[in-house]
């Protein structure tokens, strides 16, 4: 049996998985995120560590247990400023807030990490943030034990063995060296030692072991970035297959036989070694729904009435189109100063219009992103969901309809904790490879076709979509 651990920006997932891909309990927490005016996004992680505590007593026997596998949003930076011990009865890790992978305030280190990395490198990714806290919070950066994102927080809680994980080949640009490090003046010893997804990360610590009821000698095997696991939880294993993991955001991730480089994607190893993963993260998209659902009067976690209303109007919304770009966006455009644009918005315009212009701004933001795919000679024949947005039959269609390929959606729509368990399998010697683990634990659901008839529409209206920003970058 394995317990795997998912911590998301909204919910922190747990379950109890065989080795056949059966969920034999599993909870989901909500967690609270801080966002302000000046562009942050941040958490207390604290409350990951009070999650995992509810998790366990709420979620079965885990005296079966033979191994954790833990993955989590990012790139989140949590500055850790002491050690991991039971205070009280209660896991407890000294630590400063989580920059959360949303907040992007750190722009002007950003372009001091891009020019010494020689390649663009966001504003939410880790050397960056960990910059702005050695410049902007400099006792906060002297007291700091450890720079850990989300998942290996809660793997050195548990463990007191703290690591990075690095996911694969390819994420050089985005994680660091020794040469970067000393470049841009950061301590080395803040970074723990890279270790990749399926390795142990080490075994709980006995204190812990012994207050929650595991067994002896459980060990805790790195899962990864959320994105990263979820690629082998929708079975995105062979060239041509993308996943699409929605949630807060949206990571579009292609299997492709050869490495693809353009500043407009990502390309690294893919979790099956020998092929490589082409990828494309959009910031805003279940946020935008949500946003637009607080905009409409909808109350939060009601995603059903928001697509029965967004499905009331019909396909192009009207004429009014909307730029989801509430934070800024990354791919393809990978422009912090982005904004949201409802555009065409008329006396004729109602709530169910602006629902479904929302609904099909994110799916542009998808097509976009498939479209740049395509241009690079990297065939997407079909989308693999994952995530809460993956539950909703209504948007699953609409995607197929307006990126014009088949939407394929498994059993378990959390692929992250399929993808988990898969890891945990292959790990522990239950499959030969993650590949055969995949195939034989992320079953498909249903899919879903795109309709010849709405092609000529969402042809027209994702052109617009295109030249809308063209129109707007650098007035925002």
């Amino acid at each position: 049996m394995l317990l795997v651990i998912d911590i998301g920006t909204s919910n922190f997932k747990a379950a109890l998985m065989d080795y056949s891909g059966n969920c034999k309990g599993s909870v989901s927490l909500p967690l609270v995120v801080r966002s302000g005016p000046d562009g942050s996004h941040e958490a207390n992680p604290v409350q990951w560590l009070r999650s995992f505590e509810r998790a366990l007593f709420q979620i079965g026997p885990i005296a079966a247990v033979e191994a954790l596998v833990i993955s989590g949003n990012g790139p989140t930076v949590i500055p850790v400023t002491g050690e991991p011990s039971l205070a009280g009865g209660e896991l407890s890790l000294p630590a400063d807030t989580a920059r959360l992978w949303l907040d992007r305030r750190a722009e002007k280190e950003a372009e001091t990490v891009s020019a010494i990395m020689g390649a663009y490198v966001d504003p939410g990714f880790f050397l960056p943030k960990i910059l702005a806290v050695k410049e902007r919070e400099a006792g906060l950066y002297r007291r700091t034990r450890y720079f850990l994102s989300t998942p290996e927080f809660l793997t050195y809680a548990l463990t007191g063995q703290a690591r990075t994980v690095f996911p694969s080949e390819g994420f050089e640009r985005w994680y660091w060296d020794a040469g970067a490090l000393e470049k841009v003046g950061l301590d080395g010893e803040k970074l723990p030692p890279f270790i990749f997804p399926g390795e142990e990360a080490g075994a709980l610590l006995p204190a812990v072991a012994r207050h929650f009821g595991f067994g002896k000698g459980v060990k805790v095997f790195a899962g990864g970035p959320d994105f990263f696991v979820s690629i082998l939880g929708t079975g995105t294993v062979k060239p041509g297959s993308a996943c699409d993991r929605s949630g807060t955001s949206e990571g579009i991730n292609l299997c492709t036989a050869e490495r693809i480089g353009d500043r407009r994607l990502m390309a690294y190893g893919h979790p099956v070694k020998g092929y490589w993963n082409l990828s494309g993260i959009i910031s805003t998209t279940g946020k935008a729904i949500e946003w637009t659902m607080e905009l409409l009067g909808i109350k939060k976690e009601n995603f059903d009435s928001f697509y029965a209303l967004a499905a009331e109007a019909e396909p192009g919304s009207g004429g009014v189109l909307f730029l989801p770009y509430l934070g800024g966006e990354r791919a393809p455009i990978w422009d912090p100063q982005a904004r949201g644009v409802f555009m065409g918005l008329s006396l004729a315009s109602g709530r169910s219009e602006i629902a479904r212009a929302a609904a099909e701004g994110i799916c542009f933001a998808i097509r976009d992103v498939a479209e740049v795919m395509e241009e690079l000679n990297a065939p997407v024949w079909e989308f693999r969901v994952s995530g809460g947005p993956a539950e909703s039959a209504f948007l699953n269609q609409l995607k197929a309809d307006i990126t014009g390929r088949p939407v394929l959606a498994p059993v378990r729509k959390d692929a992250e904790i399929t993808g988990l368990a898969v890891i945990g399998a292959a790990a522990l010697g239950k499959y030969a490879s993650p590949a055969e683990a995949a195939g034989a634990m992320a079953r498909i659901e249903k899919q879903f076709e795109p309709r010849a008839g709405r092609k000529h529409i969402y042809d027209e209206r994702f052109a617009a979509y295109r030249e809308l920003y063209r129109a707007l970058k650098g007035r925002f």
